[in-house]
């Protein structure tokens, strides 16, 4: 009945934030003398922030047309390699860059696009040939395509790697380092060809046991059964998705809005008196940075209740009783793949230790084949985007793949192809 209503909602507004949106642009314009007034500017924000509060935000795209080398303007070719029901394999390349290495960015499922790693993604463009996982809205998936949990996930994971053939490299943002850490244990177990040379996980939950933050403890506070009863929803009948059950999208931006409601209200009033003043730097930097965190994706709850139950309540991983379709995952068996582990010193959200946690994990990994570090001045979110990132945190992660990377003549070239499903 919730999400009924929420659709309903949004449905009865639309007419109005349409025209809420386009007074503000009207009064704003460059060309229209009202808008130089403060009583003009006054009637544009009102306006505006109506529309930016009840609007829907669509799915952003990744925008990266080119990047910049040595003054000149590289062009970025995008494209789908390889499409699944719940995720699409994005490929982004420099057009003048036929031989780099291949890294597979996997995307954290969990409330943001993937569009969230923009700034991690163009950082590495200048070093990599990158493959982006596109995680789809669960509510744009019909029934019809089965259910999704995690050890589908995992095996998305797994498929892609193989995709991309021997020496390529991984790279996990916050949720997905849990299942990229057990598809790459199961990769190595059997010896694939097609293990990732190296895996870098950042930021992401592999023992959350370990400074428990105020996400971990919220997800031992309640039962399974209270998530599935007062989160888990059927998707309207205006969706493709229709009676799919999700976690709605719409819940989940509440949750990240609860997490720091005295910021977002400060951004919000901020944003407010930026448009009266005519800050329009300003401004436009607050709707750059809302339109992409206000576009939020309904996830499966297959695999959301599985994320919980595993991940958080029982921690199967760290306590190496995880099991995917029931065999057991060991992250002992990895050997020849190279381990990198990032936290932030300021992390809110996975604590200090977590991540790290995959290094004891992986105890069959040399030594010399490991690094950690412990970025300081850096939360969540410094450390896959922002100048720290691009300065500090990326050219040690670019050094550390380029020293445990293969040489050409041992990297397999061909890529499989596809399937179809």
């Amino acid at each position: 009945m919730m999400y009924n209503a929420f659709e309903l909602q949004k449905t009865l507004l639309s007419p109005a934030v349409k025209l809420a949106s386009a007074t503000s642009r009207l009064l704003l314009h460059p060309r229209n003398p009202i808008g130089k007034t403060y009583l003009g500017r006054t009637i544009a924000a009102n306006n505006e922030m109506f529309a930016r509060i009840h609007r829907r935000y669509p799915k952003p795209s990744f925008g990266i047309d080119s990047i910049e080398v040595d003054g000149a303007h590289i062009p970025i070719h995008e494209e789908v390699v390889f499409h699944k029901p719940f995720c699409s394999l994005l490929r982004l390349t420099r057009k003048d860059v036929s031989t780099a290495p291949k890294l597979l960015v996997v995307a954290p499922l969990s409330g943001h696009f993937a569009t969230l790693l923009r700034d991690t993604v163009r950082t590495a463009l200048h070093d990599f040939d990158v493959y982006v996982t596109d995680w789809i809205d669960a509510r744009l998936v019909p029934l019809s395509e089965g259910p999704f949990h995690l050890d589908d996930y995992i095996e998305y994971v797994m498929e892609f790697m193989i995709f991309l053939g021997s020496g390529a490299h991984t790279l996990a943002v916050c949720q997905p380092t849990v299942p990229v850490l057990a598809a790459v244990a199961l990769l190595a177990e059997r010896s694939d060809p097609c293990t990732p040379s190296t895996m870098t996980l950042m930021a992401g939950p592999i023992d959350t046991r370990l400074n428990p933050t105020e996400v971990n403890r919220f997800a031992n506070s309640k039962t399974l059964g209270w998530f599935e009863k007062n989160v888990i929803h059927s998707v309207p009948v205006n969706q493709p998705g229709f009676r799919r059950k999700v976690y709605p999208g719409f819940l989940q931006h509440m949750g990240f809005v609860a997490m720091n409601p005295d910021r977002h209200m400060k951004a919000y009033r901020d944003f407010y008196l930026d448009v009266i003043r005519n800050k329009q730097k300003d401004a436009e930097a607050h709707r750059s940075f809302y339109d992409e965190y206000n576009a939020v994706l309904d996830m499966a709850a297959e695999y959301y209740l599985d994320t919980i139950r595993v991940v958080f309540q029982e921690q199967l991983m760290p306590r190496r009783m995880m099991t995917v379709r029931g065999h057991l995952v060991r992250p002992e068996l990895i050997r020849k793949t190279a381990l990198f582990t990032v936290e932030g010193a300021h992390d809110d959200i996975v604590g200090i230790g977590q991540t790290r946690a995959a290094q004891t994990l992986c105890r069959g990994i040399p030594e010399s084949m490991r690094k950690h570090l412990l970025a300081e001045k850096v939360g969540h979110y410094g450390v896959f985007s922002g100048h720290r990132f691009r300065e500090q945190i990326y050219p040690q992660i670019r050094d550390f793949i380029a020293q445990h990377a293969p040489s050409q003549s041992t990297v397999q070239t061909a890529l499989p192809e596809p399937s179809d499903d």
